[in-house]
C-alpha cells in the first residue's frame, strides 16, 4: 500500500469515529428536548390550573379595611 493509500484510510477511520460521536451526542441531546418539553407541558398546566385557582378566590374581602377602622 501506498503512504497516499494508508494516509487516506486513517482519516476515514478518525471521520467514521468522529460521525459516531456526534450521533451518539445528537441523539442524547434529542433525548433531553423530548424530556423539557414534557416537563414544560407539565408546568403550562400547572400555571393554568394555578390561574384559575386564584380566579376563583374572592378578592373583595381582601380589599376591605379591617374590622377595627
Amino acid at each position: 500500500m501506498s503512504d497516499a493509500q494508508s494516509d487516506l484510510e486513517s482519516q476515514i477511520a478518525f471521520l467514521e469515529n468522529t460521525v459516531l460521536g456526534l450521533d451518539k451526542a445528537m441523539a442524547s441531546q434529542q433525548q433531553q428536548i423530548l424530556e423539557l418539553q414534557t416537563q414544560l407541558r407539565m408546568l403550562h398546566g400547572e400555571i393554568k390550573t394555578q390561574g384559575a385557582r386564584l380566579d376563583e378566590v374572592d378578592t373583595t374581602s381582601l380589599d376591605a379595611p379591617p374590622p377595627h377602622y
